[in-house]
């Protein structure tokens, strides 16, 4: 026969493995089993935690007392009692109410086990109530307790609930750290752990800007919590779920919040479920609603946070309200709610973006434009300053998420303004979003290149085409991803570029043409040493239908094709360029003269083969980051003395193209067949100052940075990349694709030309599209030839694709970043 303690123990595991049905058998054997009042309350306040996650949270809390109200109780088992009680009232929303026994707990205790699980479960009472700080400091307290008491699982659990704090205090890289250590320890623990663990991660992934995968984690955990009827969890992965739903998804975020409210009430959750009605109302001021109920509603549900001391979302709700008040022309009682909410620097990062776009949208409708671009610029340097925290690129492009709407504002004004000099700025903040953050070279990480090198041998192809282990794949890309996300940024911002500072770097021989999207209509901002000019160029909707082909028939265009069926293709794609020129160039191509171009592109135009356009044929044209990244990377000269080479298998002409290219230099560095592997590239992109690599390429748009060359053990990624300790200068990619970049957020763009211009390289020519072996081997070699002969990227690329005759498949090469 089993005794109390070996009872009690087996019903505790059933419970941190989900298996309540199980652990409520034994826990109520153990009961029986008890041979004093403290074995029978102990049993009884487990029992109390079954009960709570099945359904019965009142029933719980009776329980719990009663075993309280035992009269021959240790002072130990009395603070172990208060402990629970308090985690009861926690997983209700009574903050303070659990709060208060906690304390009584706390003071109780003093053994290592049962301090670290108050502290673990009082931190998540802190973060209830938004109070991120103090959870942090429990949460390291709980880990420190829990690892001297030898309670692997539970360390873990409070180490995987320190990242969480630390996600809503703004530290993403500790959040990652933490959160990655703890999880193949609770992910052992059973399914509903591993449920709360991704949970929890996906809302970090979301605050990543990563929303599609965060998503689809806490619809997954929802659906695992529904099956083991744990109803309240349900609903709270459904909240979660909502909330990050609210700006993109408005109308599925109230169908969620309502859906988890229902849950709520049914298990007389009433606390959560004013969360979810708070949710419900965002949503619906999201959806532009504007009934005067809304604002009733808002100071209901912003009283019960206040109540249950959940600050950040009482100001959220309260700022909705606001925006209610502009929309319903209440200016007065706009402002005056406004100036009771104010955020601190320690606040949500959303909860101080949408302060700062509720006062935008209040002074625009007061007419007062120059405070609305103030606000607009406030928020931005919240988000850099943040932003410059972690050096991951991945990372940066995915975040700005948070203050595109703030950046739309901006350039909405500025473009409705109609002063050159006005739009010009906001076009760089606009597109500064991740350029601003100075990037940092991160330190060797040999756990990195070790997934790295895996992965490549999963996916590699020689010896014939390899299906990988798709779960090791995941697994290994989601490693890579995480560890990367993980490094520390510089905490460095640049400004944007000073306008007459721009105009005497670009001199006589240079214009600099800025094509802005805001409020559905495309501007060209021209700046030249003579002066600044706007030029509207129609409604983005002509232009986005234009776009809407081209890359298809840049691909179709680059196979070989029959006589009859290519001159159609290439017919086609030349009367589209045409139009694109007429768009895109015509209005303002006197103003260029025979001026080289920097062109900084809205992500609209992305993969724009810019110089195939009738305006630029001919002429050097380079595409920038923004204004101020190409001013910035003119403070030294272009490095072109040495050069490396390298051709990948299964390209036709690859080892012709780069032993032709290198004849101009009889220094030059050859990787070919077999020694064309990822180790040697590596070794060789860090002691050259020109690196080429034709190889087949593919551009992931699912994660750009896993975007690839193929070499002959492998594909090489954009990762690899942020292993280098240095970079060349300048990078040539003769490979398909590796020009593309993938848009986050409208503008954001990123892939291996990004990775590679974040990593410090200069310059990178690389095709937007599919370009034909003959046409990338007779384009490139040509624009070696004019480097050895002093001319730049831009100018050597220019001279190579005007020679490039009419019928001859396109030449989409695009020379990105300084040149």
């Amino acid at each position: 026969m089993l005794s109390f303690s070996e009872l009690h123990g087996r019903g505790v595991a059933a419970i941190n493995s989900g298996r309540l049905p199980d652990a409520r058998r034994l826990l109520e054997r153990g009961l029986a089993a008890a041979v004093d009042d403290d074995q029978r309350a102990l049993a009884e306040a487990s029992l109390a935690y079954v009960l709570a996650e099945t359904g019965d949270p009142t029933e719980a809390l009776l329980l719990c007392d009663r075993a309280l109200g035992r009269a021959h109780l240790s002072e130990r088992t009395t603070g172990v009692l208060h402990s629970q009680r308090a985690l009861l009232l926690m997983r209700r929303g009574a903050s303070e109410a659990a709060l208060g026994s906690f304390a009584v707990a706390i003071d109780m205790l003093d053994d290592d086990l049962h301090l670290g699980r108050a502290f673990l479960n009082r931190g998540g009472v802190y973060l209830q109530q938004g109070r991120s700080a103090s959870a942090v400091d429990d949460f390291r307290l709980a880990e420190e307790h829990l690892v001297r008491a030898g309670r692997r699982a539970d360390a873990a659990k409070a180490a995987h609930n320190l990242g969480y704090a630390a996600l809503l205090t703004g530290d993403l890289v500790l959040a990652l750290r933490s959160m990655e250590g703890a999880y193949p320890v609770i992910s052992e623990q059973g399914v509903v752990m591993r449920a709360i663990c991704e949970q929890d991660r996906a809302e970090v992934l979301m605050a990543a800007g990563l929303v599609t995968e965060g998503r689809t984690a806490l619809r997954e955990a929802a659906r695992a919590y529904g099956l083991r009827r744990l109803t309240q969890r349900q609903a709270e992965a459904e909240l979660a779920l909502a909330r990050s739903l609210t700006v993109a998804e408005p109308g599925a975020a109230l169908e969620a919040a309502r859906r988890a409210g229902r849950r709520f009430r049914t298990v007389g959750a009433t606390a959560w479920a004013a969360r979810a009605d708070a949710v419900v109302l965002a949503s619906e001021v999201e959806l532009g609603r504007r009934g005067p109920s809304l604002v009733v509603r808002a100071d209901r549900v912003a009283a019960a946070l206040d109540g249950q001391g959940v600050d950040a979302g009482a100001m959220l709700i309260r700022l909705h309200a606001a925006r209610v008040l502009v929309r319903r022309g209440d200016l007065p009682g706009a402002s005056d709610r406004l100036r009771s909410v104010r955020p601190s620097s320690r606040s949500p990062l959303g909860v101080r973006m949408l302060a700062r776009t509720a006062r935008v949208e209040l002074a625009e409708a007061q007419g007062r434009p120059r405070t609305a671009l103030d606000q607009v610029r406030a928020g931005l340097d919240d988000l850099h300053a943040w932003q410059s925290t972690f050096g991951s690129l991945d990372l940066q492009t995915s975040v700005v998420g948070q203050a595109r709407r703030l950046a739309g504002h901006g350039l909405r004004i500025a473009a409705d303004a109609g002063r050159p000099e006005l739009l010009f700025e906001w076009s760089e903040r606009a597109r500064m979003l991740t350029s601003r953050v100075l990037p940092v070279r991160p330190p060797s990480d040999p756990e990195q290149a070790e997934a790295l090198g895996e992965l490549r041998r999963l996916n590699s192809s020689s010896g014939g085409v390899r299906t990988p282990a798709q779960r090791r794949d995941t697994e290994l890309r989601r490693r890579v991803r995480e560890r990367a996300w993980q490094r520390a940024g510089s905490g460095e911002v640049a400004d944007p570029c000073d306008l007459a500072e721009l105009r005497a770097a670009l001199g006589a021989g240079t214009a600099l043409v800025a094509h802005v999207v805001a409020a559905g209509r495309v501007v060209a901002v021209v700046v030249t040493d003579a002066g600044v000019s706007c030029h509207e160029l129609g409604p983005r909707a002509r232009l986005a239908d234009l776009l809407r082909g081209l890359m298809p028939d840049l691909d179709v265009a680059a196979t070989d094709l029959p006589d009859p069926i290519a001159g159609a293709v290439r017919a086609e794609l030349a009367a589209r360029l045409r139009d694109l020129d007429h768009v895109l160039v015509a209005p303002f191509l006197a103003e260029l003269g025979d001026r080289a171009v920097v062109l900084t592109p809205s992500g609209l135009l992305a993969g724009m083969p810019w110089p195939l356009l009738a305006g630029l044929r001919g002429r050097p044209v380079t595409v920038a980051q923004s204004a101020t990244t190409w001013l910035a990377r003119r403070t030294t000269p272009l490095r072109v003395a040495s050069a490396g080479f390298v051709a990948g298998p299964r390209v036709a002409r690859a080892e012709q193209e780069v032993r032709a290219a290198a004849r101009a230099r009889p220094d030059a560095y050859l990787l070919t067949g077999a020694g064309a592997t990822a180790a040697a590239v590596s070794e060789l992109a860090t002691r050259v100052d020109v690196l080429h690599l034709a190889a087949h390429g593919r551009h992931s748009s699912e994660n750009p940075m896993f975007s690839g060359l193929e070499l002959v053990d492998g594909p090489w990624f954009g990762y690899d990349i942020d292993q280098l300790p240095t970079v060349p200068d300048v990078v040539l990619l003769s490979a398909c694709e590796l020009g593309r970049s993938s848009v986050r957020w409208g503008e954001e763009l990123i892939g291996m030309t990004t990775a590679w211009l974040h990593a410090g390289t200069r310059c990178v020519v690389a095709a937007t599209a599919a370009v034909s072996d003959d046409v990338a081997c007779d384009v490139l070699v040509r624009v070696h030839s004019a480097l050895g002969e002093g001319a730049t990227p831009a100018a050597g690329l220019a001279a190579a694709v005007s020679e490039v005759g009419p019928d001859a498949p396109p030449t989409p090469f695009v020379c990105f970043g300084n040149s």
